[in-house]
């Protein structure tokens, strides 16, 4: 019952809000941030309903540490793809998400997505995947926040403790900013879908925010391990999350 209702809810968004998204198009020609702001206010909504849908609970810890007032770069870890819409529920700044690029390819959902200053990297191409690299700084320097996975891919391990190897590469975009990276630990959502495909369970997730890496703050040794020491926090707040819930 509950995946009919998410289906049924994702897809009466997409039509109903159709009228929607071509205005706030018009409203982008002439304002671009009311137009990023307007959207992801409408998709958190949307998001949140579709999860209520889904019957998942959403603990959030540690957005104290995230700053208000200046871009960061987000990096978390990917078991699901509920990640992406537990994290616009809960971000406070305005981001767009990095995901693959074969989401380009999805009409009515790719639009918004846009709207949301999400970028799509292509995985396969290293130049095209430059491009997107790039573009994510434009959008950091220009006071948009981005959210990246760095594992590259879904992991689909047992554990939540079980990350893939981060890509150093996907942390270019702090490195050239100087923002903020804020860790990002996510726990369970995979046992809202994918552990039992195609039947969508209640579940009761957690997303914790860590406190922000700035790399001034860092040595020349361990910007060389950037994604390591990243992968590592995470690492240790999905621990502390598994045994804050025993």
């Amino acid at each position: 019952m509950r995946i009919v209702l998410v289906a049924l809810s994702i897809v009466l968004f997409l039509i109903l809000f159709l009228p929607v998204y071509f205005v706030l198009w018009i409203v982008g020609k002439f304002n671009p941030h009311a137009k990023v702001a307007a959207s992801q206010r409408i998709v958190r909504t949307a998001f949140r309903f579709v999860m209520f849908c889904a019957g998942t609970k959403i603990k959030v810890l540690g957005l104290e540490n995230v700053p208000k007032d200046e871009a960061v770069l987000y990096a978390g870890n990917h078991r699901s793809l509920a990640d992406i819409p537990i994290g616009y529920i809960t971000l406070p700044t305005l981001t767009g998400f990095v995901a693959k690029k074969e989401i380009k390819k999805v009409p009515l959902f790719s639009w918004w997505m846009k709207n949301l200053n999400c970028l799509f990297l292509d995985r396969d191409n290293m130049k095209e995947g430059l491009k997107t690299i790039m573009q994510g700084i434009e959008y950091i320097k220009s006071g948009y926040s981005v959210f990246i996975m760095p594992e590259g891919t879904r992991n689909r391990n047992e554990s939540d403790l079980d990350l893939l190897p981060f890509k150093e590469g996907s942390l270019k975009m702090a490195e050239k900013t100087g923002c903020a990276i804020i860790p990002v630990a996510i726990s369970n959502t995979a046992d809202i879908f994918e552990k039992h495909m195609p039947w969508v369970k209640k579940t009761r997730v957690t997303i914790h925010y860590g406190k922000p890496i700035y790399l001034s703050d860092l040595d020349k040794e361990e910007r060389k391990h950037l994604g390591l020491i990243v992968r590592n926090i995470i690492i240790g707040m999905l621990r502390e999350d598994a045994a804050s819930t025993v």
